[in-house]
């Protein structure tokens, strides 16, 4: 779990919801996304990008701010999202990771 990288897939999927056409900015995008899955990583836990549709949605999002360069307020403005994304990868008694809400 979480060993995955930001794939070209993943490069392609976030450049589909933001409009972008081009490729001239892929190592850019790649970085960003990068970054993004690391700090939401940090901040809710461990998850595997290509099988967490919350986990990656976060990722976007944030990547989004930062591309626009405002991710100072994504965690103002997602901290509900975060707070519930973290608490479903706390394991639950048995020991196995929550059900994604």
């Amino acid at each position: 779990m979480g060993t995955s990288s930001i794939t070209p897939a993943i490069v392609d999927e976030f450049k589909e919801r933001m409009r972008l056409s081009h490729s001239s900015e892929d190592s850019n995008i790649k970085r960003l996304l990068s970054f993004s899955y690391n700090r939401i990583k940090s901040s809710c836990g461990d998850f595997d990008i290509e099988e967490s549709e919350t986990g990656k949605e976060l990722v976007f999002e944030r990547t989004r701010y930062s591309y626009n360069d405002a991710v100072e307020f994504f965690e103002d403005n997602f901290i509900a999202e975060l707070n519930s994304f973290a608490l479903s990868l706390l394991p639950d008694e048995i020991g196995e990771p929550n059900e994604e809400v």
